[in-house]
């Protein structure tokens, strides 16, 4: 297929017309097109009297290698392949069936892989599916009660099932787009394959969760819900089994440890099993809460409103003169502040929109880096101490019951403890305290923060509103440690195959599933696929 990019309609035109704007790029009749599809779309607002959506298209054309062969011009390619190609099987006898621990999108899309290669994988999961988990998220919400092993941590879908659903990543990979025509499979919106920032919504990502974990039944694997490996059982530096719930041995010689961001837990068994762990860098912060009309009118001008452009996002950074920087993570548009504690005693916030991204309050983290250097002691487990600190402050500082320390921004430049409210409401659903945040971050954090906020403000217009909310705390930005792998993705027992998130090794629901896919893959090219069963 041939590619042309910088296709731009306005807000007025339909995307039908992108066979005509190619066309006439290409020189050629309507008629030469025999096909087409959108690969990328993206906006671009830059101009205050017009906003454009901006195109790259794949076409079928007559006569293709001619054509690209007689244009010169920089926006017409040849269209790169975009089918995903599994690898070779390999020849090594696997004696018994593969385990994955956890199920979000490392372990499930691993856990499919495998399964549609003829593996058979034995997926463990210690939380629940995803509609009992949701009653425990909702209980927990409503009356305090946490379930420590079903809540936004844990559970069917892992963390990214409560929150935007965002489908953005950094990486370049071939193995993103299988993962987006996967997650379209199974119910995901199909404009996620082409749209600059896709995102599928809580509401609509728990039913896609169950649809992947059916489709692993469905090819034989099995799935098992409160089922916490609380154990691994190794035998000369090579993996033989798991302990299940502190008493059941399942035999095993692969074990792929998809165990996500806030397995302490797991972390702590992992290194009394001697396996290699190491500190990394995360970000802490707080979340932050703005009119959505506010964010539209500062992005969209005289547009915000359109039916077309939906609620508007932000991405900002800032670098600070001490060295320290700040920026905005996960942001959720027309979205709420949720309450996402895992641990009894410690608060933590995050924050997630359904698909229509209707509400009235966009939010956003707002976070500050922090690195191993920062964290009491040296040991590997140096960030989680670091985590469990500044929890235990907010959950104090709110009142002990769950309910959030919170600040309006006005306040909290003014360096003030905040002693009511305005107009801005908050969407936390336990509540919160009106409060000093600088008892509950290092000081080095609230400074950053405060520095940011002003100079965010000159890039977003009312982003140091008075009346905004920060929320605090946010301490789940990314995995604290880093579980070592070598290049074929195994730890230092053979047959351990650490991925994600909480391995260290992605940041987000895209990210994490492909490293699920590339665990899946070292498995493939090692062992042949078991018999059928």
């Amino acid at each position: 297929m041939i590619r042309v990019t910088g296709l731009r309609l306005s807000l007025d035109d339909d995307m039908e017309r992108l066979p005509y704007l190619a066309a006439r790029k290409l020189g050629i009749k309507l008629y030469d097109i025999l096909g087409w599809r959108v690969f990328k779309q993206s906006i671009d607002a830059r101009k205050d009297r017009m906003i454009y959506f901006v195109y790259t298209v794949d076409l079928a054309v007559k006569n293709e290698a001619y054509l690209i062969s007689k244009i010169n011009d920089p926006a017409v390619s040849a269209a790169p392949e975009l089918e995903y190609r599994c690898v070779e099987t390999g020849t090594e006898k696997l004696p018994n069936r593969p385990v994955i621990v956890g199920m979000g999108p490392a372990g499930l899309f691993a856990g499919l892989l495998l399964a549609r290669m003829g593996y058979y994988p034995l997926l463990l999961e210690r939380g629940d599916d995803v509609d009992i988990r949701s009653q425990k998220v909702a209980q927990f919400w409503e009356k305090g009660e946490l379930d420590s092993q079903s809540n936004i941590q844990f559970g069917e879908g892992g963390a990214g099932t409560f929150s935007d659903g965002k489908l953005t990543t950094l990486i370049k990979d071939r193995r993103c787009r299988k993962v987006l025509e996967d997650l379209v499979e199974a119910g995901a919106p199909p404009e996620i394959l082409y749209t600059y920032k896709p995102h599928v919504g809580t509401d609509v990502l728990k039913g896609v969760v169950k649809r992947l974990r059916e489709q692993v039944r469905g090819l034989g694997g099995e799935i098992r819900f409160r089922s916490h490996v609380t154990d691994l059982i190794i035998k000369g530096s090579r993996i033989e089994g798991v302990v299940i719930n502190g008493k059941e041995q399942v035999p095993c010689r692969v074990v792929i440890m998809a165990i996500g961001h806030s397995a302490r837990d797991t972390f702590e068994m992992l290194i009394a099993r001697n396996i290699q762990l190491i500190p990394k860098p995360f970000s802490v912060g707080v979340r932050v809460e703005h009119p959505q009309e506010v964010i539209d009118r500062a992005q969209y001008k005289e547009f915000a409103g359109h039916p077309k452009l939906g609620a508007a996002e932000y991405k900002l950074a800032y670098h600070s003169p001490s060295g320290r920087s700040a920026y905005t993570f996960c942001m959720c548009p027309g979205g709420m502040v949720v309450a996402a504690a895992s641990e009894p005693g410690h608060l933590v916030t995050n924050g997630m929109s359904e698909y229509a991204r209707d509400g009235a309050t966009a939010n956003s983290a707002l976070l500050v880096g922090v690195t191993p250097a920062d964290f009491p002691g040296s040991g590997p487990l140096g960030g989680i101490e670091f985590q469990r600190k500044w929890e235990l402050a907010a959950y104090l500082l709110g009142g002990k019951n769950f309910r959030a320390p919170a600040q309006l921004v006005g306040d909290f430049l003014l360096k003030r403890s905040s002693l009511h409210l305005g107009e801005v409401r908050p969407t936390y659903p336990r509540g919160v305290m009106p409060a000093d945040l600088t008892e509950c971050l290092p000081g080095y954090v609230i400074s950053t923060l405060r520095e940011a906020i002003v100079e965010f403000d000159r890039k977003l217009k009312g982003f140091a509103l008075d009346d905004a909310v920060l929320t605090g705390v946010e301490t789940r930005s990314s995995s604290p440690v880093r579980i070592v792998r070598d290049e074929s993705c195994e730890a230092s027992a053979a047959g351990l195959y650490p991925a994600g998130e909480g391995a260290g090794y992605a940041g987000g629901i895209i990210s994490a599933a492909v490293d699920g896919l590339k665990a899946a893959e070292a498995v493939i090219r090692r062992f042949k696929p078991l018999q059928a069963r």
